[in-house]
């Protein structure tokens, strides 16, 4: 079993060796690419963002300091996404179908994330793809990445209130959109951020 990579830079200064950089590709692509492909809503954008995100990782790599390398990614990730979002006046948004869906489901994927992967359908894409992207932004951070409010605070560098007003009215939002959703015979879907738990919304 490999030890996880050290994401510090060689010691001269001259940035990490062609191994050490293989193995934090190799580790944390999927799901760089995983949130990439939540926020952007397809495949094409996805790619291109997370090679984006492993550029500006490798440029900066020498200024990480110690703390959750996951975390620093995350912000990476998602601020290279508003950055993009907000050259655009319109972000494409093509649904994601639960063939593509499989297809992100590494061999032997953590059960949540292989959870994820499954109820993350057509429906769901849509209805984020909806959302201005600050508050898809902060929705996808907490209900589909799990983290909690303090952290997505950090991430986006905005203040907890902020975080938690975009998180709010995001749910609002999707709850409006997936209002139509009802059951379907043999088939497990994402029940909406709306029966999200532990996270502070009202029922």
């Amino acid at each position: 079993m490999k030890e996880p990579v050290d994401p510090h830079p060689q010691a001269d200064g001259q940035g990490p060796s062609d191994l050490d950089w293989g193995r934090i590709v190799e580790e944390h692509s999927d799901r760089v690419y995983r949130l990439a492909l939540r926020l952007t809503g397809n495949r094409h954008d996805a790619e291109d963002l997370t090679q984006e995100v492993f550029v500006r990782v490798f440029r900066s790599l020498h200024t990480y300091t110690p703390g959750t390398f996951e975390g620093w990614l995350h912000r990476i990730t998602t601020n290279l996404f508003l950055d993009q979002a907000r050259r655009r006046q319109r972000i494409r948004f093509d649904a994601l179908s639960e063939e593509r869906a499989a297809r992100l489901a590494s061999a032997s994927p953590a059960p949540e994330s292989a959870y994820a992967d499954q109820t993350f359908d057509d429906d769901v894409a849509a209805a984020l793809g909806s959302l201005p992207p600050d508050f898809r932004a902060a929705v996808v951070l907490c209900d589909i990445e799990g983290l909690s409010y303090e952290e997505i605070a950090e991430i986006l560098g905005a203040k907890l209130g902020t975080v938690r007003s975009r998180i709010h009215r995001g749910r609002a939002l999707l709850r409006t959109a997936l209002a139509h959703r009802a059951p379907t015979a043999g088939r497990t879907r994402y029940a909406g951020p709306a029966l999200a738990v532990g996270r502070g919304v009202s029922t």
